[in-house]
């Protein structure tokens, strides 16, 4: 029996690997994280747009719980109760599938621990996706990381505290910030300290309708799933070699 994390990208179904695109027609059960059984999650929208079978699966997780442990943990237990249930059950491979990749903060690593405790002889594997900063990086046109530059990536759902820290260790590098579309101001003002407010970039919406990247200058307010994109400071071709 297998359980594997598939990366589905960012949420525009051309994002999505050949390999990725036959795990999920092949898995015996595809499993898909959603906030509410009611409602169509992305990874789930960006699934059946390759998988046209009936094997697809939602399992509710509290996605937006920072402070409820109890809460999220309860999520995480029941929805590893479910698909150990169906392994143990069948014998097959299940896949679930994530947006962006599997092992940059995706909710696959919880479900995997919760499996792996349940039925330790359980074979876990992942298949990779594009990123939400690759995808941004496209979108503008900017590379993300050349020669010897360091690319930071920094979550910011509880606050931009730790925003100025990575902009001081990268200095001239790249750096990458996710989930900070509720500290916007602060986001705004940690670049604009570092003085790279002019090369920065917001992108919201990425791989979706209405996909939007605007200099993060101008920006007013984001949602949550959004990132920013302070790109390294390069002034010749080959420069950071």
């Amino acid at each position: 029996m297998r359980l594997i994390g598939v990366g589905v990208g960012p949420g525009d179904p051309e994002l999505v690997t050949l390999q990725a695109v036959r795990l999920l027609r092949e898995a015996g059960r595809v499993f898909v994280p959603v906030m509410d059984l009611a409602e169509q999650g992305r990874a789930e929208a960006t699934v059946r747009a390759h998988a046209g079978h009936d094997r697809v699966e939602r399992l509710v997780f509290a996605l937006n719980e920072r402070d409820d442990a109890r809460r999220r943990e309860s999520h995480w237990d029941a929805a590893g109760e479910r698909v150990a249930d169906w392994l143990r059950e069948t014998g097959g491979t299940a896949a679930f599938a994530t947006i962006g990749d599997p092992n940059v903060y995706s909710t696959f690593g919880y479900l995997a621990a919760t499996v792996r405790a349940l039925l330790p002889e359980v074979a876990v594997q992942t298949a990779p996706g594009i990123t939400a900063m690759q995808a941004l990086a496209a979108a503008a046109g900017v590379p993300l990381a050349e020669g010897m530059e360091p690319l930071v990536l920094v979550p910011l759902a509880r606050g931009a505290t730790a925003l100025p820290a990575a902009l001081a260790y990268a200095q001239d590098g790249t750096v990458v910030a996710y989930k900070g579309g509720r500290h916007l101001a602060d986001v705004v003002n940690a670049v604009r300290e570092a003085g790279r407010l002019d090369e920065a970039v917001l992108g919201t919406r990425l791989g979706l309708p209405g996909q939007s990247v605007t200099p993060l200058a101008e920006a007013v307010e984001a949602p949550y799933l959004s990132a920013v994109l302070v790109p390294g400071r390069r002034d010749a071709r080959g420069g950071k070699l």
